[in-house]
């Protein structure tokens, strides 16, 4: 059985289904500037899929262990996770520059271009999770309290946010370092690296959490000593294979030559994609006092639904990742067409595949929400979410395929325009107006989660549709 029904462009590999499927996981050595658009894309979305359930698995895992502590311990989290989310728009957003630029290099035949821009990108994550560490530290109660939360979450608070922000380190770095490996076609190691990030996490946290065998019992700041202990090891996995030598990219000694037109290069287009990923996590942070002001067990409710909402979404990313790469590699190599075709591939399959997720969730939101908490008032919070938030699935998987393409190509611009427009301008005045000007409560707020990403996922299709992204340079 074959993939594609077309023959790749070298002789020398196995095309059968099972010997496809060990090769993505394993690493391809396959140019994909050629041959079958599908049979590239699963050998790159295979392994990113994998890295980005993974991903998703450290909130799933967390959020499961800390809601047995209750609704102030998910409050925390759910009010950390809001800041922490700002976190990971700066670290995605120089994840693009790095896979923007190291695909284009690539797709031009140009690895030592190539290992310059990831070694360059890695200056701007040194300096900006520095800044960020230092602010975490010093300004957590003050952020905490800015946010809503109560007198008696403080202290914990304080501590639980203290760890996640001042080890922010090593979410900046997991993100970074994987998306050089995504942009170079080597996405098979960045899967690696979260799969012994998450068996850590997964092992340390409940250890951390309720003090099991010689683990101090840290209540939910167990949570956070876990997670930065086990993502702590995996940048470190992933740093010595970026740094010896045998891999489509290999970051020797000439490449931390500074270059500082490359760097404003890169902190430009970099600048532009934090930007665009700020306006968007920015609004969930936004929603998060409309929420508060529903209490403690409404908070609680929303944040265990959107964590199983990002365990289903997140490998989506990974498929979108993987026509980023199609993207910026083809460009590189002069085949526009080839790059356009792979991300309407991509994201028809992507919506298909989550429609299907959708009415899954739609059905069973109850019982999903149910494996989390037993508290009545969380439960029902968490099911309305849930429910609500199911409609839009097939929306966010064409979407989030046409977003990261524009990004891919290092088209930075476009996305942020429409988040801007359709998150800030749309989404949360109507969570407003929803919650409580019509009387919907928390409902209005899911709604409004739900139409805004809708309506994002028809605007990137008509935009991309005009192919303005073609014609950008990296």
């Amino acid at each position: 059985m074959s993939i594609s029904g077309n023959a790749p462009s070298s002789e020398t590999f196995d095309n059968s289904f099972w010997s496809i499927l060990r090769e993505s996981v394993r690493g391809s050595s396959r140019d994909f500037t050629k041959g079958p658009i599908g049979l590239a894309i699963f050998l790159l979305a295979v392994p990113m899929i994998l890295e980005m359930l993974m991903e998703s698995t450290f909130a799933i895992v967390d959020i499961f262990f800390v809601a047995k502590l209750g609704a102030d311990a998910v409050a925390i989290v759910g009010l950390t996770e809001s800041v922490l989310a700002l976190i990971y728009a700066l670290a995605f957003g120089l994840a693009i520059g790095a896979t923007a630029t190291v695909a284009r290099r690539i797709g031009e035949d140009d690895p030592a271009a190539a290992a310059k821009s990831a070694a360059h990108v890695i200056y701007l994550g040194v300096i900006t999770s520095v800044a960020i560490s230092i602010i975490g530290i010093v300004f957590a109660p003050q952020i905490l309290t800015l946010l809503g939360a109560k007198p008696h979450l403080l202290e914990e608070g304080s501590r639980f946010m203290r760890i996640m922000l001042g080890g922010n380190a090593v979410v900046v770095f997991i993100f970074l370092l994987n998306a050089i490996f995504r942009g170079a076609g080597d996405a098979a190691i960045a899967m690696r690296v979260l799969v012994l990030a998450n068996a850590l996490n997964i092992v340390l946290s409940p250890c951390f959490i309720f003090g099991v065998a010689f683990f101090p019992e840290l209540g939910v700041t167990g949570a956070a000593v876990g997670t930065t202990i086990g993502r702590g090891i995996g940048v470190s996995y992933a740093a010595w294979r970026l740094f010896r030598p045998g891999g489509r990219v290999h970051v020797g000694r000439d490449a931390w030559r500074l270059d500082p037109q490359l760097l404003w290069k890169l902190l430009k287009l970099s600048s532009t994609a934090v930007f665009q990923l700020l306006v968007a996590t920015a609004s969930w942070t936004a929603l998060m006092p409309i929420m508060a002001g529903f209490g403690e067990v409404a908070i609680a409710g929303y944040v265990i639904a959107l964590r199983v909402v990002m365990f289903a979404l997140l490998p989506a990313l990974g498929l979108s990742n993987a026509a980023a790469t199609m993207v910026g590699q083809n460009l590189g190599a002069g085949k526009p067409e080839r790059a356009e075709a792979a991300v309407w591939k991509a994201g028809w399959f992507n919506a298909a595949f989550y429609f299907l997720i959708g009415v899954i969730f739609w059905l069973f939101s109850h019982g999903i929400i149910g494996i989390f908490t037993t508290e009545p008032d969380v439960l029902r919070y968490g099911t309305s979410a849930l429910h609500i938030i199911a409609y839009g699935f097939a929306f966010y998987g064409l979407g989030m395929v046409l977003e990261t393409a524009f990004n891919g190509a290092g088209d930075t611009r476009t996305p942020t325009y429409l988040n801007l427009l359709i998150f800030w301008i749309f989404e949360i005045p109507l969570a407003y107006v929803l919650a409580y000007r019509f009387g919907m409560g928390p409902d209005g707020v899911f709604w409004a989660i739900t139409l805004a990403f809708s309506l994002l996922a028809i605007a990137s299709g008509l935009l991309f549709r005009r192919g303005r992204w073609k014609e950008k340079v990296v």
